[in-house]
């Protein structure tokens, strides 16, 4: 089979999530269960994907333990703390953590994001979600959970609306706005800092923020979508949207959905991933996990066991249908990661469809994104990306 190299380079990352993805993941994996609390953990796991030339990382995070099962890895680290801490650690790879607009305050989430760009060098991003379940509604308990279309609509609008004022409130200095001038003892341009006068239903916000204009601007935002609600989500609000096709025709299908009138928006296929040299090594790995499991695990996302040169066929297949870049959970920790970074990407490499050097530049560069223009400092006003 001839491999043709796509026009641009194929994009990829992985999502990290304790021990993996696979629930019963911990109880196979080299690192004591406790490690997902330490530093150290996710340092390493951050330095091995970049070690393997990958674009970013995403860290899971959720209001309250992933889960209640019992058998399954409960408790968690804060995404964003997190990948403040590994920032300084790495030098090139994009780091994207989970934060939830359901019960947060965008002025606490836009300050914090933009820290994190500052720490990493303009290598931030922010993958929003929403938070439904009923656990997290009463861990918080300041409303219920949303029951019912409207209440799960309101949910998204409220998501579309707190992406919107995290931006703005992004764009409220200008870049030159700190002049550190001694003679007049002005450390700011007062005449550069912006209002946004944001008043919605769910939010009204005066600004201007208290961080400085992140280095990259506008840090990536990202959003995972399942259906309409979510695909409205990142339509409006986000630079990369994460899918989950189950083939490459709904993968062709949902490509075309965001192209046409998002064109700058980069669609990423989610996959959680079990790889080994040999396909079948990787089928008894997963197959283990449900047993020890006691049942057959199922994700959102086309769960693939196989091997490198299989999941790279998959991968330029899907390619071609459109989709920009992948994002591979893997399925358990740190084994199916160094299989992505180790055996993966070389094979990539070698079909000429993945860099071979590390990535240069911001996150946003990185992925195409156009350059991010103040709103309140363009002679249109522009609202950016």
């Amino acid at each position: 089979m001839a491999f043709i190299a796509p026009p641009t380079p194929l994009r990829l990352a992985v999502a990290l999530d304790g021990l993996g993805w696979h629930p019963a993941a911990w109880r196979t994996s080299p690192a004591d269960a406790a490690a997902v609390f330490t530093a150290d953990h996710w340092a390493g796991l951050v330095r091995e994907a970049e070690a393997g030339l990958l674009d970013l990382v995403t860290f899971e995070d959720t209001f309250g333990p992933p889960t209640d099962a019992p058998g399954e890895l409960n408790g968690r680290l804060d995404a964003v703390l997190v990948a403040s801490r590994v920032a300084p650690l790495t030098r090139h790879i994009g780091l994207v953590p989970v934060a939830t607009t359901t019960y947060t305050e965008p002025f606490h989430l836009s300050t914090a994001l933009a820290t994190l760009d500052y720490l990493s060098g303009g290598r931030a991003g922010w993958q929003a979600r929403v938070s439904r379940r009923p656990g997290e509604a009463a861990l918080l308990g300041r409303r219920p959970a949303p029951i019912g279309e409207e209440a799960v609509r309101d949910l998204f609008d409220e998501a579309a609306d707190a992406v919107e004022v995290v931006r703005r409130l992004w764009d409220s200095w200008a870049d030159d706005a700190v002049i550190r001038d001694v003679a007049t003892g002005r450390f700011i341009d007062r005449d550069k800092l912006h209002a946004i006068d944001f008043a919605g239903r769910w939010f009204s916000v005066k600004g201007p923020s208290i961080v400085p204009r992140p280095p990259q601007g506008q840090p990536v935002v990202a959003a995972l979508a399942h259906g309409p609600r979510s695909y409205e989500l990142a339509g409006r609000g986000a630079d990369v949207v994460f899918v989950t096709p189950s083939d490459e025709a709904e993968a062709a299908e949902i490509a075309a959905r965001f192209r046409a009138p998002e064109p700058a928006l980069k669609v990423f296929a989610d996959l959680v991933v079990f790889l080994d040299d040999h396909g079948g090594d990787a089928l008894a790995r997963r197959n283990r996990l449900d047993d020890l499991h006691g049942s057959s695990w199922h994700s959102d996302a086309l769960i693939f066991a196989g091997s490198p040169e299989q999941l790279a066929d998959l991968l330029v297949a899907w390619r071609a249908a459109g989709i920009d870049g992948f994002r591979l959970r893997p399925g358990a920790l740190p084994y199916d990661l160094e299989a992505i970074t180790r055996l993966l990407v070389p094979v990539l490499q070698d079909r000429g469809v993945f860099r071979t050097r590390e990535p240069s530049g911001t996150l946003r560069s990185r992925l195409g994104l156009p350059p991010a223009v103040n709103r309140y400092e363009s002679p249109e006003g522009a609202r950016v990306a």
